[in-house]
């Protein structure tokens, strides 16, 4: 089989709707040429906007589009972010933000996590010490790297820390749509009423990710304020892919593709999950996702991720070691990030054993 990538966390080929976004494609130019073809409003094709606001229960206005949600971080954190200023993340999380705030010199601020999510206690003080931070970033379901959801309970008292203490929430939700089982939740953003949380999400994980749509609905200023930076960066969004995804979701394409990928991630979770069981030793852990693209794994004691990663390299298997997802690379040494979005159910079996033959059980260590 060659090298087998748990690293990657993008979708399998088999995802990605080729021949409807195609014809999007040429739909959207033939209605809407020479408007998608040119220059237009910095938060983007007008459609879309309006298409996602909808979802949202908001104005326009309040939507930004961006060249995938990670350029909308790039844009609130540029724009929120000075020296020294304190981010409150959780521990692990997302490894692209930690670059990008590291890069503007935030003071990163890692609150630990269990299988609930964000642990509140730790948010509690984080907020009573020091300055006030510019924002909390947290991925609350299907979390990148963990695959861990946050529990209803937390998520309301996050919405009511975000005002008791006119704390900036970013909800970051590019997976929450791809559930393979359970209930789903009301995102912070709805239990706060819209009020001092920034909500993100993608169409990367639900349509493509080659069209680099993702979306930020944001309070009013704050919103105002993002388009400018936008405008200033590169002038004009792409909207011929905006308005090829709109095209999409106007045909009635997005929930069926949505189920879809569904199933095919599904088995692909499921897979993963009997191949730890059966394959890894007494003393590894792991998380049991509900939806979303990883699962995050505990080693026994003692065992390095990083040193572990090397060996498994060499037998043609490789995933993402635990501490690039801690701020500054401080915690998750004997931890890892395994996606399973991208390889084959055949690949995940033979890769999971390939792996297991480097990890020794807790009585080993």
């Amino acid at each position: 089989m060659g090298v087998i990538s748990f690293a990657r966390g993008i979708p399998a080929p088999e995802c990605l709707p080729v021949s409807e976004l195609a014809d999007c494609a040429g739909a959207a130019i033939e209605r809407d040429g020479s408007s998608v073809l040119s220059y237009g409003p910095g938060g983007g094709y007008g459609p879309l906007r309006e298409w996602i606001a909808a979802r949202h229960g908001v104005e326009p206005a309040r939507v930004v589009v961006t060249s995938g949600s990670l350029q909308g971080f790039v844009f609130l954190a540029e724009r929120l972010v000075r020296p020294g200023a304190r981010v409150l993340v959780e521990a692990p999380t997302y490894d692209r933000p930690l670059k990008i705030l590291t890069r503007l010199g935030a003071k990163i601020v890692g609150l630990p996590m269990d299988d609930d999510g964000l642990q509140i206690d730790a948010l509690e003080q984080a907020l009573a010490d020091g300055e006030k931070p510019a924002f909390l970033y947290t991925i609350a379901t299907f979390q990148n790297p963990s695959g861990r959801t946050l529990s209803e309970e937390r998520r309301r008292r996050i919405a009511e820390l975000a005002r008791e203490h006119d704390l900036l929430v970013l909800e970051d939700d590019p997976y929450g749509l791809v559930r393979y089982e359970g209930e789903l939740l009301p995102t912070i953003f709805e239990l706060a009423g819209g009020a001092n949380v920034a909500y993100a999400s993608s169409f990367s994980k639900t349509i493509a990710p080659g069209v680099r749509v993702g979306y930020f609905v944001l309070p009013d200023e704050l919103a105002r304020q993002i388009e400018a930076l936008a405008v200033s960066t590169y002038i004009s969004p792409p909207f011929m892919t905006q308005a090829t995804v709109h095209e999409f979701l106007r045909r009635g394409n997005f929930e069926p593709n949505l189920e879809r990928v569904r199933g095919l991630l599904g088995a692909r979770r499921d897979a993963m999950l009997t191949a730890l069981e059966r394959e890894l030793p007494e003393g590894a852990r792991w998380s049991r996702p509900e939806g979303g693209y990883f699962l995050w794994l505990d080693l026994p004691d003692g065992v390095d991720s990083s040193e572990l990663l090397a060996r498994a390299r060499e037998a043609g298997v490789v995933f993402e070691a635990g501490s690039g997802f801690f701020p500054g690379g401080r915690g998750g040494e004997s931890s890892a990030r395994l996606a399973f979005s991208f390889v084959s159910l055949e690949e995940i079996d033979e890769g999971v054993a390939r792996l297991a033959a480097f990890v020794p059980s807790a009585a080993a260590v």
